[in-house]
């Protein structure tokens, strides 16, 4: 079988796509056949050395895939071959054949083709994850998102607008904010061209948000604190910008509010009884019509580092695709 991997940490042209033994399940594993895999921004950290997971080379990037059981190992008796399963990994996607432990597998939900069931999980289960558990957002209260137009934030546009939020959405360009807007954003700020603070203010009558999502970090981090609600939370989910935030904490103190870390990796590791119910949760909503996955673009496995690269120049709205096979 052919696979992406990254024999030594560098940019994504430092890729090669050979052909290698394809993997047999031990006991408590399957294989799937892939037949998409999603592009995530971790998947840049992690071929540089510079995410939290560090597997040993080489190895194939790629937290998530969507494909058909090929083969199950002893005392697997969740799934079968031929089932359709989607999975969150930590590295390994970016291959014609995955192997995993049988209790990450996930059913695909009902009418969902394997390009948008790649694109789901990752995103939409820490944008859940972030605002149900870690910011209990709730009806009636304010949503700001940051850099609201990449997967996770699309993701929780959605979900804020599922619990009954009002959604602020932030980008850098008007074309971003217009996909935003199509996913249920009741405002946008388009903070390359406008003044963070003042149009949070306008837009919440001098209240603030009640709660920002971040998955950016960078300078806007500390000018959305700034204009926080009184008992607001700000969800710290990553650090796209490239630049991880110094808060100067009397922020804190003088709004009463909180600075909520978003781990979700280790949360569904942690609590895997509460990361089932959240995915089920989420898998009634998108019946439900209330979540439309942004699958912006789809490439061919062998371009694996194209895709990469335009995830890295953030140069997509939603979320990228590798489409493994046929």
């Amino acid at each position: 079988m052919k696979a992406v991997l990254c024999k030594a940490y560098g940019p994504p042209e430092s890729l090669v796509v050979e052909d290698v033994p394809s993997p047999i399940p031990g006991p408590g594993e399957v294989v799937i056949a892939v037949k998409a895999a999603s592009v995530n921004f971790p998947d840049v950290l992690i071929i540089q050395n510079k995410y939290q997971v560090k597997p040993p080379l080489p190895f194939s990037p790629g937290s998530e895939v969507a494909g058909i059981v090929k083969a199950v190992g002893e005392g697997v008796t969740s799934f079968k071959p031929g089932d359709s399963a989607l999975a969150i990994t930590a590295y390994g996607a970016f291959a014609e054949e995955v192997k995993i432990e049988a209790r990450r597998l996930l059913p695909i939900p009902a009418g969902m083709d394997f390009p948008t069931a790649a694109a789901f999980g990752l995103t939409y289960a820490t944008s859940e994850h972030a605002l149900s558990d870690r910011g209990q957002l709730e009806a009636g209260e304010t949503l700001l998102v940051l850099g609201a137009a990449g997967g996770v934030g699309l993701a929780a546009i959605e979900i804020g607008k599922a619990l009954g939020a009002r959604v602020i959405a932030c980008a850098s360009t008007d074309a971003k904010l217009a996909v935003c807007r199509q996913h249920g954003a009741d405002d946008t700020i388009n903070y390359a061209g406008e003044d963070l603070r003042e149009r949070i203010k306008a837009l919440t009558n001098g209240n603030g948000a009640d709660v920002v999502y971040d998955p950016v970090g960078g300078p806007y981090t500390e000018l959305a604190l700034r204009s926080i609600a009184w008992r607001g939370r700000l969800l710290v989910v990553g650090f796209a910008a490239g630049e991880i935030p110094r808060i100067p904490l009397n922020l804190t103190l003088l709004k009463g509010c909180s600075i909520v870390g978003v781990f979700w990796g280790e949360f569904t590791r942690r609590e895997p009884q509460r990361f089932a119910e959240a995915m089920r949760r989420l898998a009634g909503w998108y019946a439900e019509g209330k979540l439309k996955p942004h699958v912006s673009e789809t490439f061919p496995l062998e371009r694996a580092a194209d895709a990469l690269t335009r995830i890295a120049e953030r140069k997509v709205t939603g979320k990228v695709v590798l489409v493994t096979q046929p």
